[in-house]
C-alpha cells in the first residue's frame, strides 16, 4: 500500500470517527476586529482520539481558536459542543472533568511544591461532601510517575528548567482525568530537545492513555511528525486540514506561510518535512 494511499485510509477511519469537540460557525474577535471566523463562521470536529495541530502564521487566529474551544472566549456567533453539548450549556466544573487546558504561559504561586501544583488538578472533583481522598492521592502520585516527576514532588516549581516545568503542567492535567487536552504552544521557549521530550510525552499520552490533543504548534516539523491531524488557519479561517501528507504541500506553505519551500519526507518518521527556501514574493 502507498504512502498516499495509507493517508486516505487513515483520513476516512478518524473522519468516522467519534468527535468530541465541535465548532459550528464560530466567529470571535476583540473589540472591533474579527479574529477568527471571517465573515461566514469556522466549522470545526476534534476527533475523538487523535491528535491534532493547529498550525499557521502569527496572528492568523490559532490561539484565539484554542481559547474558544476551552471556553475562556465566547464566540459572537456561533457554538462549540462538547459530546453533541453546548459547551456553554455545561456546568463549569463538569467541563473540568472533561476538558483540561494548559494555557500558552501559565502561572502559579510563587514557591508552590511540584506536589500541591499537581494535586491542584483534582479540584474539579472535589465537593463539600467529598474532600480530598485516597483516589486523589493515588491519581496526582501516578500523574508524577507517569511523567518522570516523581523525584521532584517536593521541589519548589521556580527550581526546575522549562521542560521539567512543562512536564509538571502536563502533569496536573493528567491528574485531572480529563478526556480531552487542549495544549497552547506546549513547546515554546524550549530548546529542540525539550520540544521533543514534551511532544514524546503528549504522544505517549494519546497512545497509551487515550487522550484527545488539540495543540497549538508552530513547528511545522514536529507538528507533521507528532499529529496524525493538522489544521492550517490563515487569517482567521481554516485554510485545510486533513493529515500531514494532504496539508503540507508546498502550495500550502507557499500560501498560507509566504514561504517557498521543498517538501521532503522526513528520513526518520517518514512524515512530510518542510525545507525553506526564502520568501514567497509575488
Amino acid at each position: 500500500m502507498s504512502a498516499h494511499t495509507e493517508d486516505a485510509v487513515e483520513h476516512e477511519a478518524t473522519t468516522d470517527a467519534g468527535t468530541r469537540l465541535r465548532a459550528e460557525g464560530v466567529r470571535v474577535g476583540y473589540g472591533d476586529t474579527v479574529v477568527v471566523g471571517g465573515t461566514e463562521g469556522l466549522d470545526l470536529d476534534v476527533v475523538e482520539g487523535t491528535v491534532t495541530a493547529v498550525i499557521g502564521p502569527n496572528g492568523c487566529g490559532k490561539s484565539t481558536l484554542l481559547r474558544t474551544l476551552a471556553r475562556l472566549l465566547t464566540p459572537r456567533h456561533g457554538h462549540v459542543l462538547l459530546d453533541g453539548r453546548r459547551l456553554d450549556a455545561v456546568p463549569s466544573r463538569e467541563v473540568a472533568t472533561v476538558l483540561g487546558v494548559l494555557p500558552q504561559d501559565p502561572t502559579a504561586p510563587e514557591g508552590i511544591t511540584v506536589a500541591d501544583l499537581v494535586a491542584r488538578g483534582r479540584h474539579p472533583h472535589q465537593r463539600w461532601f467529598r474532600q480530598w481522598s485516597a483516589e486523589d492521592e493515588e491519581a496526582v502520585a501516578e500523574a508524577l510517575e507517569w511523567t518522570g516527576m516523581a523525584g521532584f514532588a517536593e521541589r519548589t516549581l521556580d527550581t526546575l528548567s522549562g521542560g521539567q516545568r512543562q512536564r509538571v503542567w502536563i502533569s496536573m492535567a493528567l491528574a485531572q482525568g480529563t478526556d480531552v487536552l487542549l495544549l497552547d504552544e506546549p513547546t515554546t521557549f524550549l530548546d529542540l530537545a525539550h520540544q521533543v521530550d514534551v511532544l514524546e510525552l503528549v504522544a505517549r499520552l494519546n497512545r497509551e492513555r487515550g487522550r484527545t490533543v488539540v495543540m497549538v504548534l508552530h513547528d511545522l516539523n514536529l507538528a507533521a511528525r507528532y499529529a496524525e491531524r493538522l489544521v492550517a488557519l490563515h487569517r482567521g479561517e481554516i485554510a485545510v486540514e486533513g493529515t500531514p501528507h494532504e496539508v503540507l504541500t508546498e502550495d500550502t506553505v507557499r500560501d498560507v506561510f509566504g514561504l517557498e519551500a521543498r517538501v521532503v519526507p522526513d528520513p526518520v518518521a517518514g512524515t512530510p518535512m518542510v525545507v525553506p527556501i526564502g520568501r514567497y514574493v509575488t
